[in-house]
């Protein structure tokens, strides 16, 4: 099982399809063919947009960002420092390990955190759809070593500080188009900022295996505000 997303406090548990036969059969069965996915009974509704989560369920809680779009921009920032700094930390060899209770290399994870941005800026800077392909990208062939993804993370973290001076003070109340369905740009900016800060969290831990220690001060990741629970990892059970 895991549970790493929450509704204000309110935690949600699903079961692991990739590694759960039963899982799977029950996503097929309903007809889901994205994740992650809520159901109940013969129904069920794609877990991205965590307002669609509490409709669904009949909830009374403020699935709203708690935190201002600025406020986002701010804390994406420092999410983006933190992965740079732990990617740069970890060693070449380490990359092809194998996530825990997951088929992906470590390599992939963390270049996944710097693809999420990438995905995000390009429905920005495009209009179009924010789309599972973009976001899902493995890392290029030639993208081998920490140094590699660290100059990719460079690049995206200018791309993004680049955005976020044209879109202070824009309006986010607008709804923006996705692959999972319409949400609110404020949403898909909140969306974007805790996908990567609980990637980050898990490439920290990660690193912890190694028993590396960047160099600096300790790595301080805020999850306040944002609808992430403790749970860092994927939990079998």
């Amino acid at each position: 099982m895991k549970e790493y997303l929450s509704v204000r406090g309110i935690g949600f548990q699903s079961i692991n399809v990739l590694d759960d036969a039963d899982g799977m059969a029950e996503m097929r069965r309903l007809g889901a063919r994205s994740l992650p996915v809520v159901a109940r009974g013969g129904d069920f509704v794609i877990g991205q947009v965590m307002r669609d989560v509490v409709d669904f369920l009949g909830l009374e809680a403020d699935a709203g960002p708690a935190l201002s779009p600025d406020e986002l921009m701010r804390r994406y920032d420092d999410v983006l420092v933190a992965a740079l700094r732990l990617t740069r930390a970890m060693p070449d060899a380490a990359l092809a390990n194998e996530l825990p209770n997951r088929p992906r290399s470590w390599r992939v994870l963390m270049h996944h955190v710097f693809q999420i941005p990438v995905a995000f800026l390009d429905m920005e800077e495009t209009g179009k759809s924010l789309s599972a392909e973009t976001m899902l990208a493995p890392p290029p062939d030639d993208m081998r070593t920490t140094a590699d993804i660290a100059a990719f993370g460079d690049a995206v973290r200018a791309r993004f500080a680049a955005w976020r001076d044209r879109a202070r003070g824009a309006d986010f109340t607008v709804d923006v188009p996705t692959y999972f369905g319409g949400t609110s740009r404020h949403e898909m900016l909140e969306r974007t900022v805790w996908h990567s800060t609980q990637h980050v969290r898990q490439v920290a831990s990660l690193l912890e295996q190694t028993g590396v220690v960047p160099d600096g001060p300790a790595i301080v990741i805020d999850v306040s505000g944002l609808p992430l629970t403790d749970r860092i990892w994927d939990q079998v059970e």
